[in-house]
């Protein structure tokens, strides 16, 4: 498992790099990953409207700010993520607002179809789901916890969305990313914060 960590940071990104490595593709009408297709592309260009807006927007809670403020050990953060996918744009900004409050907390977003090595140790119920953030120890690379793919309501919209219709379509999509809106990146940051609590970091 470290191993294959160690890899992925390699070819990993800060997060202005991971925006404008996206970008960069887009100009070519590629999208990340190892599909492509001009749906994928459409998607990719939604989400870096939506990861502008949000690096306007976020607003960090006070508890957050003033809890991560006191931390003690340099931790690295690590985020399965792809440019196109719609959960990824609406979290990765509020994860990268938090860890940069910090010194130290280095967060790296590494893209999944290039490391399913390390996807296949953080699947959820079997699949490839992301984003995914793996906190690890910076010294050790153990990883201490890990969250994702979505904030639990926004989970529970879409399992409460299949079992209604027996499917998650464009309609299921349009009312996952009206919650995201409506939430603002508060769930996510209490879910983080609920995590730190628990492991005592």
């Amino acid at each position: 498992m470290k191993k294959e960590i160690e890899q992925s940071l390699l070819h990993s990104f800060t997060y202005p790099e991971y925006r404008a490595h996206i970008a960069q593709l887009l100009t070519e009408g590629m999208a990340t990953g190892h599909e492509q297709n001009a749906d994928l592309v459409h998607y990719s260009e939604l989400n870096q409207a939506r990861m502008h807006r949000l690096d306007k927007t976020i607003q960090v809670l006070p508890e957050v700010v003033d809890f991560f403020s006191k931390l003690t050990i340099k931790q690295l953060w690590v985020v399965l993520a792809e440019g196109w996918c719609g959960d990824a744009a609406n979290c990765i900004p509020v994860l990268h607002k938090i860890a940069e409050g910090t010194s130290l907390i280095d967060m790296k977003i590494i893209l999944r179809d290039d490391n399913d090595a390390v996807m296949q140790h953080f699947l959820t119920n079997g699949a490839r789901a992301i984003p995914k953030l793996l906190i690890l120890d910076a010294e050790t690379l153990n990883v201490i916890a890990n969250w994702g793919p979505r904030p639990e309501p926004a989970k529970q919209l879409i399992l409460d969305y299949k079992a209604t219709y027996g499917i998650v379509d464009e309609t299921a999509k349009i009312e996952l990313q009206k919650w995201y809106l409506q939430d603002k990146g508060i769930a996510i940051q209490n879910e983080i914060l609920k995590i730190y609590e628990q492991i005592h970091v």
